[in-house]
């Protein structure tokens, strides 16, 4: 990924001070979340074995950002981090769909989308995948198998709130100003998941994220986090 490099970043919300109150409300809201979900990570973990073979966790390899500064000047590095996941597939996936149908999400390619997912192109997610597991529908269904990610916040690897940590490639296909979405950490819910999840196309997702990324702040995380559960118990747009 050697196109990602360094990009700058001078957005004035960008203080020591916001980021310090951002990273104190991921560390005291994860902390709180992993000790009251510790025993519905392990029934789920337990389940995913019983369903089928396997193991409970997933590790992927995604694209992330590091900050730092210079002279009164912030820089994002991008970075390849592991993020962790329940597993939802099948072990020894082939991960060709999906590198065919995020080509044709970003690409706006809606009759190679609609070929690919299987129902309805409107939702632009891959709808009937036939490499879940049992157990993985329902988790997709429900979003819980982003639960191991409070251990990516914990790590510092992302925050609670931010754009979605793409996977290097998919990066390979940004066209210039897709890059913006990667100048923060990325986050597991954002702007984009509490409001037009699977409904948007590629181009309004990255719209959303470098909206977010212009105007973050303390409150606006508050906005999105409270925003949040009612988007995945609405089962909004996750498939």
């Amino acid at each position: 990924i050697s196109s990602l490099d360094n990009l700058s970043s001078t957005y004035p919300h960008e203080t020591a001070r916001n980021l310090f109150f951002k990273r104190i409300l991921d560390l005291s809201i994860t902390i709180f979340a992993l000790v009251i979900l510790l025993p519905v990570i392990g029934l789920i973990a337990f389940l995913i074995r019983i369903d089928s073979p396997g193991p409970a966790f997933f590790v992927q390899e995604r694209v992330g950002a590091d900050r730092w500064s210079r002279k009164g000047f912030c820089y994002w590095k991008q970075v390849i981090f592991s993020i962790y996941k329940f597993r939802t597939m099948f072990v020894n996936a082939d991960p060709a769909l999906h590198q065919a149908y995020v080509t044709a999400f970003i690409q706006n390619d809606q009759d190679s989308m609609a070929d690919l997912q299987g129902e309805d192109v409107q939702t632009r997610k891959i709808v009937l995948d036939p490499r879940l597991t049992r157990m993985g529908k329902i988790l997709r269904k429900t979003s819980l198998d982003e639960l191991p990610q409070l251990w990516n916040v914990l790590r510092g690897d992302m925050s609670l709130v931010g754009p979605r940590p793409p996977l290097p490639y998919e990066v390979e296909l940004y066209e210039p100003w897709h890059f913006q979405r990667l100048l923060t950490k990325p986050g597991m819910t954002g702007l984009w998941q509490v409001t037009a999840r699977s409904s948007a196309d590629f181009d309004q997702m990255v719209q959303l994220d470098n909206h977010y990324i212009q105007h973050q702040s303390f409150m606006l995380d508050l906005k999105i986090l409270f925003k949040t559960p009612l988007a995945v118990l609405t089962f909004k747009g996750a498939y």
